[in-house]
């Protein structure tokens, strides 16, 4: 059974366009990106993975706005955030970063955290800012977590407000760079059981790095497996199961074999990148 179709009157397709990065500390001018094309539905989870330092998170922080590219562009429903004029995107509430490394401000409450954006980009007021959050947090199974501080929660709750703040502006694009790394195995399934909720409700677009090929099928309408840096599609996998997902797609014979599959792509990659790191050395 197929996915079904992503709708085109969403927001949030995004097309990289013949990307190339090179990143030149001292004249050394390492590429990073190769000439990388691929397009994302709006609406869609594409979930990256490959090996260590191929340059996904360096892909991740074009789109942001974080980094530079030298070649190609990068485009948001058709709009150019970086290319041929303008090497850098500009940054902008329509593209949200949850990092692997929480930025949750630890003397606020959880629920002022997650207020904290629209007030401070004025686009709500408190009152409104505080009501919208108190719905996202229920929404996100967070009623009774509004008045305790971060450090007075566990590691998936905090993770799981974060990703709440990240939606309070409704952005068109969720940039997500391992953000369950830290967490162990069965905290790690209640977050993608919350996350999957998360996204039956937005259907935001996200574009989700990780090297746990699990979650990837799980979670994504397809996986991207890139090369050993510098860093290109090596294979694009469509994940032929349907949403909305559960724990028991875990079982089926249809996951196994695209895990099965992802994994022997990555492997490829793996194996080329250590052999190459021995020659460098």
């Amino acid at each position: 059974m197929i996915a079904p179709a992503i709708s085109s009157a969403r927001r949030g397709a995004i097309r990289i366009d013949d990307v190339v990065k090179v990143y030149d500390p001292d004249g050394a001018r390492v590429l990073v990106v190769d000439h990388c094309s691929l397009d994302i539905a709006a609406g869609e989870i594409c979930i990256v993975v490959g090996p260590s330092g191929c340059g996904k998170t360096t892909l991740l922080k074009s789109i942001a706005g974080f980094h530079s590219v030298t070649a190609g562009a990068i485009t948001l429903d058709g709009r150019v955030l970086c290319g041929p004029g303008q090497s850098q995107a500009d940054v902008g509430p329509d593209r949200v970063v949850v990092f692997q490394n929480g930025a949750l401000f630890p003397w606020k409450t959880n629920l002022e955290n997650v207020a904290f954006g629209p007030m401070v980009q004025k686009t709500m007021t408190r009152a409104e800012a505080y009501d919208k959050a108190r719905q996202r947090m229920a929404d996100a199974g967070l009623t009774g977590y509004e008045h305790a501080y971060p450090g007075q929660t566990s590691s998936g709750v905090k993770r799981r407000i974060e990703i709440v703040r990240a939606l309070m502006n409704d952005p068109t694009v969720l940039l997500l760079d391992e953000p369950y790394r830290a967490l162990d195995s069965l905290t790690k399934s209640v977050m993608h059981d919350a996350l999957l909720q998360m996204y039956a409700r937005n259907q935001v677009t996200m574009f989700f790095i990780t090297h746990d090929l699990e979650e990837a099928i799980l979670l994504g309408h397809k996986v991207v497996v890139m090369t050993s840096r510098p860093c290109r599609p090596k294979k694009i996998l469509e994940v032929d199961i349907p949403h909305p997902r559960d724990p028991g797609v875990l079982g089926t014979r249809r996951y196994r074999e695209l895990v099965r599959e992802t994994a022997e792509t990555v492997q490829q990659e793996a194996r080329r990148a250590f052999e190459l790191g021995e020659r460098e050395g």
